[in-house]
């Protein structure tokens, strides 16, 4: 084994920029605002809790906000009126070097070993991040801690933060990145101010996707609508051909209740070989995905906006009704549980597939024999 070998970075999509290199945020624009009046009201907290869904900007918001507070004078004499900070201070500099000593990482680290990332965020990791707070910024100046992500601080870890934000050191702000604020202590909660974030809309998208240097490919709006919103879930799309993966899956399920099996066989042994671990995970999203729309289909009606052709008079077929789309949700719950346990135990992924899809023909003609 290689030990020089790239370790590769924990908060960072495969194709698109670190979020410490990314230089604009699109959609975001009123969380900055927001941080940006505490700081200028001299009303700045010490903790900063950044939600919202994966892949729509927190960890860059994060390092956007990081980068601002280390690179502006704490007595400004101007009220800044936005976040952004030139490339070539050397705060900046330094950070994109990951040599600021100003600046603490709280993420999990990589095992080189095991070649994976260890579980979650360790009390050791926190005692060695207030260790450091006594070797640094003697000058007096800001620090800045980002943990990314707070949902992955173990129940030690978790406590040692939280005292650390009941007693917080000098000058220190505390970012915490968080997808699901539901699962941290309610005492963390409590102690920090959130920063919510926003689902990016389609245009926000494309201008987020083109920046990053990846090709959308595709329609923005139906992009915009398969990612969710989550531009870091686009980039993963575009990436594996996301797009053109869930047509496929459409053409499919079109077929149903007289599924084509060919067509479904051959899916199923797209996922089969060695380095098709990322096409098993898009394909095991994108039903996830299917089956969404198709239960909230029978609830509102079809999507405004198709993500792939003939999407919404499927949906409509499938779905007609409320109790059709709570047959399709409780299908969905069922397929998370399975995908999560088939993956634990390394089940055969052609099978995992093929049965998913099999199971959702089955549904498919129980619901039009109604």
């Amino acid at each position: 084994m290689n030990d020089e070998a790239p370790v590769p970075q924990f908060d960072q999509v495969e194709g698109a920029p670190h979020p410490r290199e990314t230089e604009h945020l699109y959609g975001q624009s009123q969380a900055e605002t927001t941080f940006l009046q505490a700081f200028n009201s001299q009303r700045l907290h010490h903790g900063w809790l950044i939600t919202g869904p994966r892949g729509i900007g927190k960890a860059t918001l994060a390092w956007r906000i990081a980068k601002f507070l280390l690179a502006t004078p704490k007595l400004a004499t101007d009220a800044p009126q936005t976040l952004d900070i030139a490339r070539d201070h050397p705060a900046v500099r330094r950070m994109a070097a990951l040599s600021e000593p100003r600046l603490f990482l709280l993420r999990p680290i990589w095992d080189r070993e095991k070649r994976r990332f260890k579980n979650g965020i360790t009390i050791d990791e926190v005692r060695h991040l207030k260790s450091s707070f006594n070797l640094s910024a003697a000058d007096g100046g800001r620090r800045v801690v980002i943990v990314d992500c707070a949902d992955d601080l173990n129940a030690n870890a978790a406590n040692a933060l939280l005292k650390l934000l009941e007693e917080p050191p000098a000058n220190v702000v505390l970012l915490l990145v968080c997808h699901q604020p539901s699962r941290l202590l309610p005492t963390i909660r409590s102690r920090c101010t959130e920063l919510r974030c926003a689902i990016v809309q389609a245009g926000d998208i494309g201008q987020a996707m083109a920046a990053a240097g990846s090709d959308q490919g595709t329609d923005a709006d139906a992009l915009a609508e398969l990612s969710g919103g989550s531009v870091g879930e686009a980039v993963r799309l575009a990436n594996l051909a996301g797009m053109q993966t869930y047509a496929d899956l459409i053409a499919l399920f079109a077929t149903m209740p007289n599924l084509n099996r060919p067509r479904a066989l051959n899916l199923s042994e797209s996922v089969v070989g060695k380095g098709k671990e990322a096409r098993l995970d898009l394909l095991l999203r994108l039903i996830d995905q299917f089956l969404a729309r198709t239960a909230r289909t029978g609830v509102s009606g079809p999507p405004l906006v198709q993500a792939a052709p003939g999407e919404a008079d499927l949906l409509q077929r499938l779905a007609a009704t409320p109790h059709a789309g709570r047959q399709w949700a409780e299908l969905q719950q069922l397929f998370g549980a399975r995908a999560r346990h088939g993956k634990a135990v390394n089940l055969d992924p052609a099978a995992l597939i093929l049965d998913m899809v099999f199971r959702i023909n089955d549904m498919a003609a129980r619901l039009a024999a109604r």
